[in-house]
């Protein structure tokens, strides 16, 4: 099974001199964690949630936000991003995704093409989903 089988394939990026506040716009309206980070369509890093939350203050947007506060939003996706990520080719194996999250302590993959395009993400989520989908499947086909 390759990554490309199972990656998400809807992969929303943004650009090195967007705000924060953009960034912080796209999270508070998706469900998944992470961004890309592209500059000219070439993958140069992402952002989490998480780095987005250790970025900015913990006031914005609450009573007692502040001008200061407020002001954060106002860094740039360049100042925070996880540069030169580890990446894999779409035809990678799941096993070789599995290596490289028991290796390195991220949470995410970004899959790109020989151009280092970005074509997709993966999570260690997305490979847990697919070995509980196969294991219904074979359930499945044990019942028959």
């Amino acid at each position: 099974m390759t990554v490309k089988s199972i990656m998400s394939t809807r992969v929303v990026t943004v650009e090195m001199d967007d705000s924060l506040a953009a960034v912080k716009h796209i999270f508070d309206h998706v469900s998944f964690h992470h961004l890309l980070v592209v500059e000219k369509g070439i993958l140069f890093g992402f952002i989490s949630d998480r780095d987005l939350l250790r970025a900015i203050s913990p006031n914005v947007g609450t009573e007692s936000e502040t001008l200061r506060d407020r002001a954060t939003l106002n860094k740039r996706v360049h100042q925070i991003l996880t540069r030169q990520p580890i990446t894999l080719l779409a035809n990678a194996g799941v096993y070789d995704a599995i290596d490289v999250f028991n290796t390195h302590n991220i949470s995410c993959i970004p899959i790109v093409d020989e151009e280092n395009k970005p074509v997709g993400i993966i999570s260690w989520r997305d490979i847990l989903k697919a070995i509980a989908a196969g294991r219904k499947s074979c359930i499945d086909d044990d019942e028959k």
